[in-house]
C-alpha cells in the first residue's frame, strides 16, 4: 500500500474478512475495471461479473467484450483492479462506461469523469474508491455460442456475436475505505 492510499484512508484488508454482497455491488452499484500502468490505463463500467471461491482462491470473474479498449490493457498486463464507489461517483461510472479511452489521450477517461488515478501493487485504481481489488489472472477464455444451454440467452445478449472473453483472476489484495 503506498503512502497515498494511506493518507486517504484506505487500509488492507483480508478479502475474507469482508463482508461483500456482489449481488448489490455488481449487479446494482457496479464496478469499475482497470489496468494499465503510468503511461497508458483504461477504465470500463461493469456491471456483470462475480466474487467466489475457484482452485482454493478468493477469485473474481469479469467478462469483457472483445471491442472493448479496457481489453486491450487487461490482455497485455497480468493484473488488473476492480473498484467500488458511493452512490454520489455513479455519473463517474455512468461517463466510463459510455466513453471509450480508445478516442482520448491516454488516462484521460478517469479524468475527465473526475477520477485521480492511484498506481500500486503494479496497476491502476483511483482515489474515490470504496473499495479496491486486485486481481492477478490465473485464466481465460471466451464465450461460445454452442456451450449455450438456454439459447435465448445468445440471442438476447450477442446479436451481434461480440462474445465476452472471461477472466478469472486471484485477488491478492483489498483495500477499504
Amino acid at each position: 500500500m503506498t503512502e497515498r492510499m494511506e493518507q486517504l484512508g484506505f487500509k488492507k484488508a483480508e478479502i475474507s474478512e469482508l463482508d461483500l454482497d456482489p449481488f448489490k455491488m455488481i449487479g446494482e452499484k457496479w464496478m469499475l475495471i482497470t489496468a494499465g500502468d503510468e503511461k497508458a490505463s483504461n477504465t470500463m463500467t461493469a456491471s456483470w461479473g462475480g466474487l467466489g471461491v475457484i482452485w482454493s482462491k478468493p477469485v473474481a470473474a469479469v467478462v469483457i467484450r472483445p471491442q472493448r479498449y479496457t481489453k486491450e490493457f487487461v490482455d497485455s498486463s497480468d493484473r488488473f483492479t476492480l473498484s467500488f464507489y458511493p452512490q454520489d461517483k455513479k455519473d463517474a461510472l455512468v461517463y466510463c462506461g459510455s466513453h471509450s479511452g480508445r478516442d482520448l489521450q491516454p488516462n484521460k477517461k478517469a479524468e475527465n469523469a473526475g477520477l485521480t488515478a492511484m498506481y500500486h501493487d503494479g496497476t491502476v485504481s483511483y482515489e474515490q474508491a470504496e473499495l479496491i481489488l486486485v486481481c492477478k489472472k490465473l485464466y481465460e477464455t471466451d464465450i461460445l455460442p454452442e456451450c449455450f444451454e438456454d439459447m435465448t440467452l445468445d440471442k438476447e445478449n450477442y446479436p451481434q456475436n461480440d462474445y465476452h472473453r472471461v477472466y478469472i483472476a486471484q485477488i491478492i489484495s483489498a483495500y477499504k475505505k
